[in-house]
């Protein structure tokens, strides 16, 4: 049984653009479609592998959350994960053919989350469906409105 969800889009921008805002963590609560990341707390300003970080969340309660970063591949790749051990996985792919354009690929994995197995029974992974798709959507928004095209 796959215990990852992913989806994708694709950004009118070129993968050092797209990457500088995943890994500017400042800005995760810009694009968060879960609407449950509410600001950084603490952490450096740009993410790198094993950088930690932690943000305000709130999802019935305000609590924070500190996460670890367990994969980092300049301008391709970036992942982390908390104690609970599921992975926020982003990988980026320049788009053949085109002047700038990226493919942005969001993944949400419990394969390795401790309580994993009760993630689709509580509703968990319907609602980072949800979330992942949301947040792609307001990334390339927060993104595409900030790329200064030459005339």
């Amino acid at each position: 049984m796959t215990r990852q969800i992913s989806h994708s889009i694709v950004i009118d921008a070129d993968p050092a653009t797209v990457f500088d805002v995943l890994a500017d963590p400042s800005q995760h609560a810009l694009f968060d479609g879960s609407e449950s990341v509410k600001g950084q707390l603490s952490g450096p300003p740009r993410l790198h592998l094993g950088a930690q970080f932690s943000m305000r969340m709130h999802w019935a309660a305000p609590y924070v959350i500190r996460n670890t970063v367990v994969a980092y591949v300049e301008d391709t790749t970036i992942a982390w994960r908390h104690f609970g051990r599921h992975v926020w996985r982003y990988d980026l792919r320049p788009v053949d053919g085109s002047t700038g354009s990226t493919e942005v690929t969001e993944t949400f994995d419990w394969a390795p989350a401790y309580l994993g197995f009760a993630y689709q029974r509580t509703g968990l992974v319907a609602r980072n469906d949800r979330a992942i798709r949301d947040t792609l959507r307001r990334l390339k928004v927060l993104v595409e409105s900030r790329v200064v095209t030459p005339r």
